[in-house]
């Protein structure tokens, strides 16, 4: 179950399906990523509070460049460029990832069993590339992932009230799983679809049996949540994390 939280006075998002898993999902209050100029100094000050509560340098608080790609890559020591990636895999205890959102939908995939997790950018090019399921694969293929150890955090993210699209991305979506049963409403002649619940179907058909999917609609709660759509292209973003546990 989702529930907030506070980090040194600022409200953050943690899901208990983690358990094992150091992770958050951030809020308005604590912005890491942004283009805007008058954002800067937040996001440094937020980044800087984040890699001490994480136990890291700057340099391994890493993300990938998020181009709505279906990429999967597997982070590594040293390496902070990972070009038109949009889910990262983390196997070692020195980094700690994220990605950033403001409408699209965020997984957090957890293996507890192998202690590895992944952060995954699911916007509805994802959703249609089945990117979750993508990095889960690559989970089982690489890392010896058991489909029976994952768990899934699907987090803050536009939901079906609001999500309205065109015929096009309407298709794409609804052939993505077998089941489409109740994954769209059309309301005045519009249709809308549940990116959040398109990603629960699909881990589900690969085989997912723990998912945990955030209430919270971003544009609904944009005094909560950043959005893209309610705010004319906003770069300020919300992000989620992920940090792998001693053992």
């Amino acid at each position: 179950m989702f529930y907030l939280d506070k980090l040194h006075g600022k409200t953050v998002m943690k899901t208990d399906i983690l358990e094992g898993l150091t992770h958050y999902f951030t809020t308005r209050e604590c912005p890491i990523k942004s283009k805007e100029p008058e954002m800067q100094d937040i996001v440094e000050e937020n980044r800087k509070m984040f890699c001490e509560e994480l136990g890291i340098t700057p340099e391994n608080f890493i993300y990938p460049e998020q181009r709505h790609t279906d990429t999967v890559a597997v982070a590594e020591l040293g390496k902070t460029y990972y070009p038109e990636a949009d889910a990262l895999i983390l196997t070692n205890h020195e980094q700690a990832v994220f990605l950033n959102f403001a409408d699209c939908t965020p997984l957090i995939a957890y293996d507890k069993k192998q202690n590895i997790g992944a952060v995954i950018h699911a916007g509805w090019k994802g959703t249609v590339g089945r990117i979750g399921t993508k990095t889960i694969l690559k989970m089982m293929d690489d890392f010896n992932t058991d489909i029976r150890d994952v768990r899934v955090a699907i987090g803050p993210a536009i939901s079906v009230c609001c999500y309205e699209v065109k015929e096009d991305v309407f298709n794409m979506s609804m052939v993505s799983v077998k089941n489409n049963k109740g994954l769209y409403e059309i309301r005045d002649g519009k249709i809308y679809v549940n990116l959040k619940e398109i990603n629960k179907r699909q881990l589900e058909e690969l085989g997912v049996k723990y998912i945990d999917v955030c209430p919270y609609c971003t544009s609904c709660n944009n005094d909560l949540f950043y959005s893209y759509r309610k705010e004319g292209g906003t770069t300020n973003r919300h992000s989620a994390i992920i940090k792998l546990e001693d053992r």
